[in-house]
């Protein structure tokens, strides 16, 4: 199979897999109607914890993992290394543009954090730890999230890993476009808070 054959199946099968709206199919699931109904309107677990049901944002936010994380492995299992990446990106896509939802999806963080994660245990820790210590000092996810892939590509560089750093600059960019009305929100001082019901 030729190389762009591959990373073709690879994006593909990631795209499929990061399609899986968690956020939409639990809430729903749960008889909470249509989370794109309330709060930001987004399928992600920040939203499902604004239907003030922590257990089931923390089951979203497992699942959109699981699936960036799985999209790689599997991909990366299958044809290498190089296509596990590219499935892991497509996952992404998958996530925050899902055919099933007219391609409005979410914003690809815990996606991206599963597909780091699976990338090299370490980028996807460090990225984590970012995350964690922004959201402490300002309770804000989307500053947090921001915050967390922007150190992605740093930490890697650090690690000697150009490669993965090119490849975790890709999903940060991602990542920010997502968040493009979150920005507005920052610099207007009216984003909502980690924990604040719709």
């Amino acid at each position: 199979m030729s190389e762009f054959l591959t990373s073709g199946f690879a994006l593909a099968l990631g795209y499929l897999l990061g399609s899986v709206p968690w956020g939409l199919v639990l809430t729903r699931a749960a008889g909470l109607g249509d989370i794109r109904a309330i709060g930001s309107g987004n399928i992600g677990a920040t939203n499902v914890l604004r239907t003030g049901n922590k257990p089931l944002a923390a089951a979203t936010l497992a699942l959109d993992i699981g699936k960036g994380a799985l999209a790689l492995w599997l991909a990366g299992y299958l044809w290498g290394e190089t296509p596990g990446l590219v499935a892991g990106f497509g996952a992404m896509l998958g996530h925050a543009f899902p055919v099933w939802l007219g391609f409005k999806g979410g914003k690809g963080v815990a996606t991206g954090g599963g597909v780091l994660l699976a990338a090299a245990w370490w980028l996807g820790l460090g990225a984590a730890l970012v995350w964690l210590a922004v959201a402490a000092l300002t309770r804000i996810s989307s500053a947090a999230a921001m915050a967390a892939c922007a150190a992605a590509p740093i930490i890697a560089l650090f690690a000697g890993r150009t490669d993965l750093a090119l490849f975790s600059a890709g999903i940060a960019a991602l990542v920010v476009y997502r968040h493009k009305g979150n920005i507005q929100r920052l610099l207007a001082g009216t984003e909502p808070r980690i924990g604040r019901k719709g």
